[in-house]
């Protein structure tokens, strides 16, 4: 089933990647190279899935990741945070934040697509 997926990532060859990766699976995608051009997509889009980089422009990840759940009408929606960041306390941050999966990059795409499925079923 086609899913909404917005990729918030200040690293254009990254998003570039997740991108075509999605469409090739039939999702529809849009993407935000900074936190708050994300906060505006999520509210007018409403995705399915988030995928959030820590280290954003304008606002961070983490940030953008708690506005979403603690939003009545999004937090619903599913936030993964994908980021360089694999310190412990990184980690703890997004959790605390609400996301609901933590992956490091690189990203391995077979065990990141495996998570994705069991998240959006």
């Amino acid at each position: 089933m086609s899913k909404k997926i917005l990729i918030v990532e200040d690293e254009n060859l990254i998003a570039k990647v997740l991108s075509i990766r999605f469409e090739n699976l039939g999702h529809k995608v849009f993407v935000a190279a900074d936190g708050e051009a994300g906060l505006a997509l999520v509210k007018k889009e409403k995705p399915d899935l988030v995928m959030l980089d820590i280290g954003l422009p304008k606002i961070d990840g983490n940030t953008l990741c708690e506005l979403i759940k603690t939003d009545a009408d999004l937090k619903h929606i599913k936030v993964v945070m994908l980021t360089g960041k694999s310190l412990l306390g990184d980690m703890e941050n997004a959790f605390h934040a609400g996301a609901d999966l933590y992956v490091s990059k690189p990203y391995d795409w077979a065990r990141l697509l495996a998570q994705l499925q069991k998240l959006l079923p």
